[in-house]
């Protein structure tokens, strides 16, 4: 009988553990919420100790139900930054998450100083500013991670020092090719190769989990969006998914041609590492939204307009349209394509006739214009027609919404039938290394959606696109000074 999986999934806020069953049931789940600290805006920190423990709790809670397993896949947030002491495994200091905005300043610094282009949001000057803020760390042995190389080194109680290249190539550090470190940039950080974990493949066994019961082997890594793009089978080039969380991620399955862009490309998507196998990458193309569900969070616990999130469904549907209201989802600033960090939230089109049902249907029927953005954008840099869409996240259980996505889109969207697919991707990768499934093949054919959602065809789309783009051609720019600021 094949075995079944032990998955470790670390989000923004908490974490899980799941059991992943060889028909692809997700079972036994146990979750503990996690949420990083705010000390000053702009500042996200969390504790790394207590996330450790927190692993370990929620793991041995979902071995005790849901029984023994072959191997355990670790999948998390990506760029969240750790640096802690290898002789003692205690954190030099804060891990810093990846929303941390501390290091705006150090990004362009260096890139003036030395061309070298990184983010805030990865993870390099994160370590950059640990290893300078952190008290006296002379004569210590050092370890830098990412969160699923902290989890590694939970679990194996210290033998694994690893990272996957769909996680270190988001910290800013890898080489544009993914073969290795980029040592320049290392050097530039403070830091030195022998703080850095190895790079090793997604799927592949690299160690045993001795926290564990059994020690079953650690054999697969994977970062969040990566674990969902494999979660729902989009393995084979022009299939994608998006997922619609408190942000929106949209990834598309390249195959193992590099993207032409090195960096962020012409419609902003990046290139990214969909996974590795036996050495050998397949890449992706990366969209991202700044903010889809906490639009509607804001809806709920700012302007109080809905009870809870899935309250949005039924206000929505009270009304067939919007009359011609537009709400351009910008609370955070645009992503992908417009990439404007001073465009804000923007409500158009209200009359004295306009009420709760019309805006929340602006709101749900905004976001969806943005997911058509980043699947345009994602086509148009990747050279690749998008052949199968595929959505997770929160939002794709909300009706209204799932139909909006797909009229914006103007073609078939297929929904998860699990919200959050990144744990059921990281027991493939786990999966395929030790049997449980021979291959990438057997991921495809395991896709089942919940629902198979068709453009409604009762609204000129052409003209409907035409208003958004330019709803958003006036929200954007409202702040100049951060609409100047680019990474």
């Amino acid at each position: 009988m094949a075995d079944s999986l032990l998955v470790v999934d670390v989000g923004t806020t908490g974490l899980r553990a799941a059991v992943v069953r060889p028909d692809a049931s997700v079972d036994a789940a146990h979750y503990r919420r996690l949420p990083p600290s705010t000390p000053f805006p702009g500042l996200v920190e969390f504790d790394a100790a207590a996330m450790a423990s927190a692993v370990l709790e929620v793991a041995h809670a979902a071995l005790a139900e849901g029984g023994p397993v072959g191997a355990v896949g670790i999948t998390s947030q990506r760029a969240s930054t750790i640096v802690w002491d290898r002789n003692t495994g205690v954190p030099v200091g804060p891990g810093l998450g990846w929303q941390d905005l501390r290091t705006v300043l150090d990004c362009m610094t260096i890139a003036g100083e030395h061309g070298l282009r990184l983010a805030p949001n990865q993870s390099a000057t994160k370590l950059r500013w640990l290893l300078a803020n952190s008290g006296d760390l002379s004569g210590r042995r050092l370890a830098f991670g990412t969160v699923e190389t902290w989890v590694a080194w939970t679990l194996s109680q210290g033998e694994l020092h690893v990272t996957d290249r769909t996680n270190a190539g988001l910290t800013g550090l890898m080489d544009a090719s993914a073969t290795g470190w980029d040592l320049r940039a290392v050097e530039l950080m403070g830091a030195s190769a022998d703080q850095l974990p190895a790079l090793v493949d997604s799927t592949g066994v690299l160690g045993p989990a001795r926290a564990l019961p059994g020690a079953p082997p650690i054999a697969g890594l994977a970062g969040d969006q990566q674990a969902s793009l494999v979660g729902q089978g989009c393995v084979r080039p022009g299939l994608a998914k998006i997922t619609f969380g408190t942000g929106g991620m949209l990834d598309l399955c390249v195959g193992e041609r590099r993207p032409a862009n090195p960096g962020r490309g012409p419609h902003g998507t990046f290139p990214i590492v969909a996974w590795t196998q036996a050495g050998a990458v397949t890449w992706g193309v990366e969209a991202i939204m700044l903010s889809a569900g906490s639009n509607v969070e804001w809806l709920v616990e700012d302007l109080g307009l809905l009870a809870d999130a899935a309250d949005s469904h039924t206000v929505a549907s009270a009304c067939v349209t919007t009359d011609g209201v537009v709400y351009v989802p910008a609370l955070l600033g645009l992503g992908t394509p417009n990439w404007d960090y001073g465009a804000r939230g923007t409500l158009l089109g209200v009359t004295r006739g306009t009420g709760r049902p019309q805006v929340v249907r602006a709101v749900l029927e905004g976001v969806a214009h943005r997911g058509a953005d980043l699947v345009e954008a994602a086509e148009a840099d990747a050279g690749v027609t998008i052949e199968g869409l595929r959505l997770d996240g929160g939002m794709s259980r909300n009706p209204t919404f799932v139909q909006a996505v797909a009229d914006a889109i103007g073609r078939p969207v297929e929904v998860a039938p699990v919200s959050e697919a990144t744990t059921l991707g990281a027991g493939f990768l786990a999966g395929i290394a030790v049997g449980t499934w021979a291959g990438f093949d057997d991921v495809a054919a395991a896709w089942r959606p919940s629902a198979v959602v068709e453009p409604s065809g009762s609204t000129d789309r052409a003209a409907t696109r035409a208003r958004w783009a330019e709803a958003v051609r006036r929200a954007e720019r409202w702040i100049p000074e951060l609409s100047a600021v680019d990474f």
